[in-house]
């Protein structure tokens, strides 16, 4: 198995989730933006804007190479005098809907290969509602947990404790949303990830993550796309909104990596929405659906029994 084989499946999930966006938004479009990397390859940023679901939601392919940037040499504890080259790929998605009942989620799926044959596995996959809806929040841990289970037991609680502790805000002291899994640097045959897959085994794990995707969230679309809401939640989504700006722009390592290393900006900033707001020391009504939200975000939650 090739990084060419790699990538033509992500550029072949790309695809297959546009498709399956637009099909139930109804009236939304995906835009491509072909570009270039500064140090080699590039990728495809496809944005969807103002549809009748989706707000703004962008799904993106990069196949990016090149010589091992200094601030990641540090990062890996690479040699500085090594000639080291890498090639990085994968899919990343963000989706912004129109209504407050309908959540935000995240996806992106990647991997890592230097010109040293060192190799591993990332990616992830987040719900943000606006609301917190507990029979929402059990669906989407379980089909988590189904994918996972079919390639390792320990794959769900493992990278769903490491999605409680990456989707945190800490100045917040509150989880950006209801978690999910997360992994990074899965490698081949390494037993102290716990799993000793071999590379064809992770990049099966890996698929069935990346797959899981629409399926998920186009459930959760049809089921909210009509839900009535007030003017009141909405302004709750464009505050709930900010705290999934704070979080990117100050704790998300992929948007400071990338953006310190000199990344494509559009492509890394499409993760933020159209329109947020803030309010200065905002309490919830006791009892209200904004404080049982609030209420939810945090650690531990075992949603998926």
């Amino acid at each position: 198995m090739t990084v060419e084989n790699i990538e033509a499946f992500f550029k072949d999930l790309q695809d297959r989730i546009c498709r399956a966006i637009e099909k139930e938004d109804g009236t939304g479009n995906f835009h491509e933006d072909q570009w270039e990397h500064h140090s080699g390859g590039g990728g495809r940023t496809r944005l969807i804007e103002n549809g009748s679901v989706i707000e703004k939601g962008g799904v993106n392919f990069s196949s990016v190479r090149g010589e091992v940037h200094p601030r990641l040499r540090q990062q890996m504890n690479l040699n500085e005098t090594d000639d080291f080259h890498f090639t990085a790929t994968g899919v990343s998605i963000v989706m912004h809907p129109q209504s407050p009942k309908v959540p935000i989620i995240h996806m992106n799926v990647r991997y890592f290969e230097l010109s040293n044959g060192t190799c591993w596995f990332g990616g992830g996959i987040d719900l943000t509602p606006h609301y917190v809806l507990e029979e929402d929040a059990r669906f989407f841990h379980n089909e988590l947990k189904t994918a996972c289970d079919k390639h390792h037991p320990a794959f769900y609680p493992k990278f769903k404790i490491w999605a409680d502790d990456y989707f945190y805000i800490p100045h917040r002291d509150e989880t950006r949303g209801i978690g999910g899994i997360f992994f990074d640097y899965l490698k081949p045959d390494e037993p102290g990830n716990g799993q000793n897959l071999s590379k064809e085994g992770l990049f099966r794990f890996v698929k069935e993550i990346g797959e899981s995707f629409a399926p998920i969230y186009v459930s959760l679309m049809a089921k909210h796309r009509d839900d009535v809401f007030t003017d009141q939640e909405k302004q709750w989504q464009l505050l709930r909104r900010g705290r999934y700006v704070e979080f990117n722009l100050v704790w998300d390592r992929g948007t400071k990596f990338g953006l310190e290393t000199n990344g494509r900006t559009e492509s890394i900033l499409m993760s933020l929405p159209p329109q947020a707001n803030w309010a200065y020391n905002l309490q919830p009504e006791t009892g209200s659906a904004e404080a049982a939200t609030l209420s939810l975000l945090k650690k531990g939650i075992d949603w998926a029994s």
